[in-house]
């Protein structure tokens, strides 16, 4: 089919906003025709086509349509878009677009696209600048191409565009995950030959690479080197080596770097993500006493423990086979009062689930509800999910209708839905899953593909016609992800402030994953991410 003919039969369903390009907010029907209509005339230089339209107001969701239309019929074409998209004025790609343009695009299994992209722009003679190699750079980097990277980089100087620190920072970043320090700290040498400077994300940068290799050493002797170039270490630099050495199991030096933190002033001092770093790095060992004096001397300085420290220490815990002191550890934190006791079961209930505790996991959740808690959705949904594996489906929709009055369902995994729905079907329990799938029209809660055909077959074999018509309509074809919408800030601290993506993508196993987590390597790892993009 041509992609004339694709971008026609797309446009069925979608509707201009108006008739003037001027004001188009991407209809992407409109502008795959353009693009059509130019490669047949003119294949060469489609930035230079791009650049000719009407302004164009872009956003993740319209770029990621058309990368994925392009993906299918013209991977070069559409990868020259991405690029280009990347360096409008009032567009950047966030990180969950450049995952997907990854994956759309199989940069990972054939990254020779990533240096054909570059051979094209300079057989075509295209304008390109700094900031178009710093798109691609990105690119390579979520890519997790660090030698692609270095050859782009390389060959910059071939279009007359002189590397800046940012593009130096994002493939030191990409060899310093993986693990090519000795190329990363020959890279960071260079950038003096040409009159730049390492800045705060290349010294966190090659600290986090240094000790992700074990090479503690040459990260702590990075620090007096940062204040010759102006870069003053600061929390994020000191957390990532306490990271390091605490994942190394070096206990005294931790204990001693929190001490030297402390005394190098206000914007080095332990936070509570320095602090939660540390009790989960032991807790994954098996370190519960050294934990336990982490959160002593969290407690003595006045930092607060949050969320995410108490779903650390009670993961470790647990890990541990120590839960007659997990209680006791959720009632001395909820004293406090920074961690509610909701937040405390929930992350009991998700741990127990995850050790295999299944039967006491339960009897938890269950105790939780009863006591007026409110557990969190990915509490819920792993509950509901484990009941129901166990072919305990009835079980599992009498749970959901308790959860449901408490109001806990607003963000329940919708996957749930569809398995609880699938199960009441396969036992034929009819009254129940009829009440159910009227609960998904309601919400406008879709059926996930796999299960659609019983669901529909036995709905169906009792009458339920309006009411299959209502779920199908609303069945949307997956491949087995799921996207949610976050807008809340997930970390702040000091200069840095991580915003998670518009859209999240994630299998519910990663999902769970995420959430586990989260903890510190948020500010270090993402914190360094989102300042990159």
């Amino acid at each position: 089919m041509s992609l004339f003919s694709l971008t026609r039969l797309f446009s069925f369903s979608i509707k201009s906003k108006t008739s003037k390009i001027s004001t188009l907010h991407f209809a992407t029907t409109s502008l795959g025709e353009k693009l059509d209509a130019h490669l047949q005339n003119s294949p060469n230089n489609v930035e230079k086509t791009l650049n000719s339209l009407a302004p164009i107001k872009l956003d993740t969701k319209y770029v990621n349509d058309i990368i994925h239309r392009w993906s299918l019929s013209n991977l070069q074409l559409g990868l020259r878009f991405f690029i280009w998209a990347g360096d409008q004025p009032n567009y950047k790609h966030n990180l969950y677009i450049y995952n997907k343009a990854c994956i759309l695009f199989k940069i990972k299994q054939n990254p020779q696209v990533i240096l054909d992209l570059i051979a094209t722009y300079k057989a075509e003679k295209c304008v390109v600048c700094v900031d178009t190699f710093k798109v691609v750079l990105r690119l390579c980097k979520a890519g997790g191409l660090a030698d692609e990277a270095l050859m782009v980089l390389k060959k910059m100087p071939e279009f007359n565009i002189r590397p800046d620190t940012t593009a130096y920072n994002l493939v030191i970043r990409s060899l310093c995950e993986k693990g090519d320090m000795d190329m990363a700290k020959q890279l960071m040498g260079e950038m003096g030959l040409i009159d730049l400077y390492p800045d705060m994300i290349t010294y966190v940068s090659m600290i986090k690479g240094f000790c992700g290799v074990g090479r503690l050493e040459e990260a702590y002797a990075l620090f007096p080197v940062m204040s010759v170039h102006g870069c003053y270490p600061n929390v994020v630099a000191y957390s990532a080596l306490l990271d390091g050495v605490c994942r190394f199991g070096i206990v005294e030096k931790a204990f001693e770097l929190l001490a030297e933190m402390e005394k190098e002033g206000e914007g080095c001092r332990p936070n509570v993500i320095t602090y939660t770093s540390m009790i989960q790095s032991f807790c994954e060992q098996g370190r519960a006493k050294d934990a336990l004096s982490v959160l002593e001397l969290m407690e003595v300085r006045g930092c607060a423990p949050n969320r995410v420290t108490a779903s650390a220490w009670i993961n470790g815990i647990c890990m541990n086979g120590q839960l007659q002191d997990v209680y006791k550890f959720i009632e001395r934190i909820v004293v406090g009062g920074s961690v509610s006791m909701g937040d405390c079961y929930s992350s009991l209930v998700v741990c127990l689930i995850k050790i295999k505790k299944l039967e006491e996991a339960e009897k938890t959740f269950r105790m939780a509800l009863s006591s007026g808690m409110k557990p969190d959705s990915l509490a819920c949904s792993m509950m509901i999910r484990e009941i129901c594996s166990e072919k305990r489906v009835l079980d599992g929709f009498c749970l959901y209708e308790e959860v449901e009055k408490t109001g806990c369902l607003s963000s329940i995994d919708i996957d749930v839905y569809s398995i609880l729905l699938a199960g009441l079907c396969q036992k034929s329990n009819s009254a129940e899953a009829a009440r159910l799938a009227r609960s998904m029209v309601e919400k406008r809660i879709p059926l996930r593909a796999p299960y659609v055909e019983k669901i529909v077959e036995h709905l169906k074999s009792f009458g339920g016609k309006e009411l299959v018509a209502e779920l199908v309509s609303m069945v949307r074809v997956s491949d087995g992800h799921r996207m949610m919408e976050r807008k809340t800030p997930i970390v702040c601290h000091a200069d840095i402030c991580i915003i998670q993506e518009d859209v999240f993508m994630c299998s519910y196993k990663n999902w769970a994953i995420f959430v586990e987590r989260t903890s510190v390597l948020l500010n270090i790892h993402l914190g360094i991410e989102s300042t990159l993009l």
